[in-house]
């Protein structure tokens, strides 16, 4: 039987293994609870919001702490997930399948076991949220897999180890993101086709984009490289010579990961530059145009 029209609010849920569990719900709202637990394995353990099987539910102001996922949701339709504060969770703050025609705007994730994950979704709105200090060997700030036609806008992703990892996405817009400080600030594997990554800002990460193939149909334009040494003779706030994000040493790190070792020494930066003259092995079509002079955002 569907329940329609629940309100929780302003409650304090306290070590519970859920804090609030709605299934087959329409028309709720799960506003400005504080949901509390100290979980320490996953088989033994809840999620903070838990929705399945609804419709029209919102999930606003709530600070969700130390479940398996803060925030899950399962066949979700027309969902908004707004102004939450999802930490020290041990899997993901935010983690939603099958969940179309959803939004999720100005939350926080921080310090989760493996950031957020959105998995098999299309029409998805993600934007203005901050993804901090998500690190790990298998931790990712934004895990994108089987997504298509969504929206990843105005969002800040810093010191992640890998800020977006994307598998499987295809027709989704990235714009005014800011990925600072990043291990990996994008991971984009072959099987994802026709995105569009413009207008953001790429500042201080150890690799700003990888991917395992040659091949790529993704348009990158219009974006902030930090690592970009180009010149602008016309002063339009441009680059005059295109960039290419991929660099051949995160290629030799995925084919033989003992190389890290190099990291930051005289020969990866001699390889580097030599690719970039020279481009033989990583993909020529993944490049910027248009690569901007300034970042747009701090």
């Amino acid at each position: 039987k569907v329940r329609k029209g629940i309100t929780v609010d302003k409650c304090t849920i306290l070590e519970g293994m859920f804090g609030v569990y709605l299934s087959k719900a329409e028309d709720c709202r799960v506003t400005n609870n504080t949901i509390i637990s100290s979980a320490n394995s996953e088989a033994n353990s809840g999620n903070g919001v838990h929705c399945w099987t609804s419709r029209n539910v919102l999930i606003s102001d709530n600070r969700i702490i130390g479940h398996r996922d803060g925030v899950y949701l399962e066949f979700m339709r027309h969902g908004t997930v707004l102004n939450n504060y999802c930490e020290r969770n041990l899997r993901y703050g935010l983690h939603f399948m099958f969940s179309d025609s959803c939004s999720y705007r100005k939350n926080t994730f921080t310090r989760n076991g493996a950031g957020v994950a959105v998995m098999y979704t299309k029409y998805v709105q993600m934007i203005d949220n901050t993804f901090l200090h998500n690190w790990g060997p298998s931790t990712y700030g934004l895990l994108l897999k089987d997504i298509t036609d969504s929206h990843i806008k105005g969002n800040r992703f810093e010191q992640n180890s890998i800020a977006v990892y994307t598998e499987g996405a295809n027709r989704i817009l990235f714009e005014d993101n800011a990925f600072v400080k990043n291990g990996y600030a994008m991971r984009m594997l072959g099987n994802c086709d026709l995105n569009t990554v413009r207008n953001n800002t790429f500042s201080g990460n150890t690799f700003d984009v990888t991917t395992n193939s040659r091949e790529s149909s993704n348009h990158f334009s219009k974006n902030y490289w930090s690592d970009y040494d180009g010149y602008d003779l016309n002063k339009d706030g441009f680059g005059d010579v295109p960039y290419h994000p991929v660099r051949l040493y995160s290629y030799l790190i995925e084919q033989m990961p003992s190389s890290v070792i190099l990291m930051h020494s005289a020969f990866v930066d001699i390889l580097d530059m030599t690719e970039r003259i020279i481009p033989t092995v990583t993909p020529e079509l993944l490049v910027d145009r248009s690569p901007r002079m300034k970042p747009l955002h701090q």
